[in-house]
């Protein structure tokens, strides 16, 4: 287990993204989404491995990101590494799409293991929204934050929820839970670029 490893899940639309890059401004090391940099080169290519073409395909190229992410942020070193989802949202996705959950990516889950504490944002229908690389409604954005909740806890993960506030506020709450779960944060590269 890769205890410095730190997930953070839940459905499309729900500020996952921009909490992320406000903790890499922040100082955090993090490590992209897998699904809409998949989108974009399908799309470029013409290839069909998409959520509106050929979903297990699309997982199956998720779960080539998220190995490929892991290793990459285990060899980061010391200190947390903030990945934006991570192998049991693989699962998540199938089991969300009612395609059956193939057994090398149940043991690509159980092998590859994070943080037991993992970052929940929940559906957020105020600032949920619709573009050309996410188009599921605000219904599947809510079912798949329910799911997602569901397969980490399955795995014996701690799901916590962020809290709805500004990306300050959630900056903060994360520094503040992994300060609480023994996780060193960064020092805030603002504040000290501040005190200058």
């Amino acid at each position: 287990m890769a205890d410095h490893l730190f997930v953070v899940t839940g459905g499309p639309g729900s500020g996952k993204s921009s909490l992320i890059a406000a903790l890499a401004q922040a100082g955090f090391r993090t490590m992209p989404e897998a699904g809409r940099a998949i989108i974009r080169d399908q799309v470029a290519i013409g290839g069909t491995a998409l959520p509106w073409a050929d979903r297990a395909a699309f997982a199956e190229l998720m779960l080539a990101w998220e190995l490929r992410s892991y290793r990459e942020a285990c060899a980061i070193g010391e200190g947390p590494v903030i990945l934006d989802r991570g192998m049991p949202d693989v699962i998540g996705y199938l089991t969300l799409c009612g395609l059956p959950v193939p057994d090398h990516v149940r043991r690509a889950a159980a092998l590859h293991r994070y943080n037991r504490h993992v970052f929940l944002a929940p559906h957020w229908p105020a600032i949920f929204a619709q573009d050309a690389e996410r188009k599921q409604g605000a219904g599947e954005a809510e079912a798949t934050c329910r799911i997602m909740a569901e397969v980490y806890a399955d795995l014996g993960h701690e799901v916590i929820p962020l809290p709805l506030g500004t990306i300050d506020e959630r900056v903060a709450f994360v520094r503040r839970a992994l300060t609480g779960i023994g996780a060193k944060p960064p020092a805030d590269v603002r504040s000290l670029l501040s005190k200058r």
